[in-house]
């Protein structure tokens, strides 16, 4: 709940100062009138970083979000008021995050402010994006038909982005696997050996000389690692949110090999998508094309749809950026000319998200088919080699005792 600095003046003529919580200034009117106080003047106070709530991640599940935005669609389509609609929401909802955005909203909408403008106070829950098509929605009078539109929209980009996130949480957990078993062995395992073998006057295995070499390098110098990896995930983190950097890593990404063609898809789609369900609710065309670049989460693509907001700003065609960007496929370019001419952009771009969405589904499937064995290998390799070099100079410590 904000917090209001106000002024008030009490019965007597006194000016009284303070700070008191309220959703709105019309409440916050009602709290002072009734402690006999007509309020003068009140400014919300800003957050500091110490008392704003901080999130990690999205503070609403994405099913949640989903789900609520189709209960609203069907309670809107059966007559029900958007007021009452949000107290029924609000009330029967299991996020507690999402329950307390809608009792405010609630406030609001009873005060007199629209749905759109309540949601823009919550920009934690509810984005730009959403916002947006609910200002188009209610100038339309199609509120139902936009959140369920909206309520597609989420849907199909939760689904796409669980389809990359399932193909890629394979890899790195056997990456994360393959180094804690490597480690436990470094510090654990090969100086219970090192013993053994130096009671052995025999020269030991270039393997064996190699992995004992750095079990003691990694034991003497274990904290060193930490910091540097500390020091890496801090700099990282840093400089991934330089625009220059970003640029860089995503033209990397893109270009890798298996991972660049299945991030390329996943980009595409969610670009077709977000452009597609904007132009659908009658946002114009240059605000959708603003929204798309702050939401497709690829610097690359989103360079592409600048030039594109340009073109467009000066009279030119939407598609000639887009027809001289590598990272386009044809494919979109034509769909996207097709829709300009035609002037069913908006379809042409729903049928574009609706074959990459299906593309993303394949190329995940495809590529955890492929990476499985290619991991089992590379921990097999890691891990072998490791044992390999205790198991050789055991045989020959084994010979020579016979």
């Amino acid at each position: 709940m904000p917090l209001f600095n106000y002024e008030a003046r009490d019965r007597k003529g006194k000016v009284h100062r303070g700070v008191l919580k309220a959703n709105s200034k019309q409440e916050l009117q009602q709290k002072l009138l009734k402690k006999n106080l007509r309020l003068l003047h009140a400014n919300e106070k800003k957050e500091s970083i110490w008392t704003k709530e901080i999130y990690i991640g999205s503070p609403v599940k994405p099913i949640d979000f989903i789900i609520f935005l189709r209960q609203f669609a069907i309670l809107i389509k059966s007559g029900v008021s958007i007021v009452e609609s949000t107290r029924i929401l609000g009330a029967q909802t299991e996020s507690k995050t999402l329950k307390k955005a809608l009792q405010k909203i609630e406030v609001e909408l009873r005060e007199g402010s629209s749905l759109s403008s309540a949601c823009q106070h919550h920009p934690h829950i509810f984005s730009p994006l959403f916002v947006h098509m609910l200002q188009a929605g209610e100038v339309s009078g199609t509120m139902d038909t936009t959140l369920e539109r909206l309520a597609d929209y989420f849907d199909k980009q939760y689904r796409t982005k669980q389809k990359v996130k399932s193909a890629l949480t394979y890899p790195a957990v056997i990456s994360i696997i393959t180094v804690c078993i490597v480690t436990f062995l470094l510090i654990y395992v090969i100086p219970t050996f090192v013993d053994l073998f130096e009671q052995f006057d025999g020269e030991l295995p270039f393997i064996t000389r190699v992995v004992i070499g750095t079990s003691n390098w990694f034991i003497e110098q274990f904290w060193l690692v930490l910091i540097l990896i500390l020091i890496f995930v801090i700099s990282f983190s840093i400089f991934f949110y330089t625009k220059s950097i970003r640029i860089y890593l995503d033209n990397v990404i893109l270009k890798m090999p298996l991972i660049g063609k299945l991030y390329q898809k996943s980009i595409i789609a969610r670009f077709s998508r977000t452009f597609s369900s904007l132009l659908a609710s009658s946002v114009p065309i240059l605000e959708s094309l603003t929204l798309t670049e702050k939401i497709v989460g690829n610097e690359v693509i989103a360079k592409v749809l600048r030039k594109a907001r340009n073109s467009i700003e000066t009279g030119n065609s939407l598609t000639e950026p887009m027809k001289e960007h590598w990272a386009i496929p044809p494919l979109v370019t034509q769909m996207v000319a097709i829709g300009e001419k035609t002037g069913s952009l908006d379809y042409m771009l729903s049928k574009v998200a609706d074959f990459y969405e299906a593309e993303v589904e394949t190329a995940t499937d495809q590529f955890k088919a492929l990476l499985e064995p290619m991991m089992i290998i590379f921990l097999a390799v890691i891990v072998g080699t490791v044992v390999l070099a205790i198991v050789v100079p055991m045989f020959q410590i084994f010979n020579n005792i016979q």
